[in-house]
């Protein structure tokens, strides 16, 4: 397991305060790990030797004009003095500093979000067809991909998957670990659930990971995860970077390309509300006009066919 780097003590004692007593999830605890190490070093190069929770506004609004230089989003940005926020606030709560200098500070930046990098329904099939099925191999990686865009799972939660969180009786993946260690239920496409029956078969009905490395058998890592499909990706002939994450997004923007309600989309993908599912309306910027074409303002209420 990969070491973590340690912060200053009392940062550390911040995170085990968020972890035992606030409950914070463990992706929480890695997000504000990695803003507090970041921020961290930045400050070390524009005021040494003075920790976090002495700084002043000043030194932190400078901090912020130069992630926006490096071209940081005021979302990112934003997500950031969050972070730092809560860390003051514990502080100043401690006595450790007289005040907690981000309080009530925000971003006045208007955040326009970026439509999510997305496949073409014929790029989706040409990778799907671009996966050979002649060895357990390459089966075991079709079946993946098909799962990625099939159900719209996260890197990390395919990644985590083991055989018993197949819901037969349901045809379901069950997700355990999701986002905000928030579960769910996928539903699988049936041409997906057929493949993946026949590869369970031939796994011989063991227990544990769903996934495994060809080599040593152990668990699948995200990183091994996300080159399968840039592999995949470049025997299809797309000229461009192919993630997991891609593959998600595709499946969300199909789906609503379906018309499919933007609440099941987002419980299908595991937010916590339609608002995080709404960016990729922003892939389909026809759709508002289309919706609004359908309004026929001489009779409001369409009548329903008998």
């Amino acid at each position: 397991m990969k070491q973590q780097h340690r912060l200053d003590p009392w940062l550390e004692g911040y995170l085990g305060y968020l972890t035992d007593v606030r409950r914070q999830s463990a992706g929480t605890i890695r997000d504000v790990r990695c803003t507090l190490r970041r921020v961290s070093r930045a400050m070390a190069r524009m005021r040494p030797g003075i920790p976090l929770w002495k700084l002043s506004l000043n030194d932190y609004i400078r901090w912020i004009d130069r992630e926006r230089e490096s071209g940081s989003s005021p979302r990112s940005i934003g997500k950031n003095i969050s972070h730092l926020r809560g860390l003051l606030d514990y502080t100043w709560r401690s006595g450790r500093c007289d005040r907690n200098v981000l309080d009530g500070f925000s971003l006045q930046d208007t955040y326009c979000p970026q439509a999510p990098a997305v496949l073409t329904l014929e790029e989706a099939r040409r990778m799907v067809q671009a996966c050979p099925q002649d060895t357990p191999a390459q089966r075991a990686d079709r079946v993946m991909l098909l799962l990625f865009y099939g159900c719209g799972l996260r890197t990390g939660e395919l990644c985590r998957l083991n055989v018993q969180d197949i819901d037969r009786e349901l045809r379901s993946v069950f997700v355990a670990h999701g986002k905000g260690d928030r579960q769910r239920h996928v539903p699988i496409p049936d041409g997906v659930y057929t493949e993946l029956l026949a590869y369970l078969l031939e796994r011989g009905g063991k227990r544990g990971p769903l996934f495994r490395t060809h080599a040593k058998g152990a668990r699948i890592t995200l990183d091994q995860a996300s080159r399968t499909v840039r592999e995949i990706a470049a025997r299809a002939g797309i000229g461009r970077t192919v993630t997991p994450k891609t593959l998600r997004h595709s499946f969300a923007t199909h789906l609503m390309d379906r018309g499919v309600d933007l609440a099941v989309i987002a419980r299908l993908m595991g937010h916590r509300s339609p608002t995080e599912t709404g960016v990729y309306l922003h892939v389909l910027p026809q759709r508002p006009r289309e919706a609004v074409n359908h309004l026929d303002p001489d009779n409001p209420v369409e009548e329903k066919p008998t």
